[in-house]
């Protein structure tokens, strides 16, 4: 879940223009994949 809103601040970033890496809408798309991992292993455990 870390991940998923570390992914979301550098897709913020890269709205204001500087892409790190990827670009905005790649680092969404990032997120939302950490976000539903976190959640699936939040339910196995």
């Amino acid at each position: 879940m870390g991940g998923a809103i570390i992914s979301i601040l550098l897709a913020g970033i890269g709205y204001l223009g500087v892409d790190i890496w990827l670009a905005s809408t790649q680092w969404l798309l990032v997120a939302a994949i950490l976000a539903l991992f976190g959640l699936y292993t939040r339910m196995e455990s």
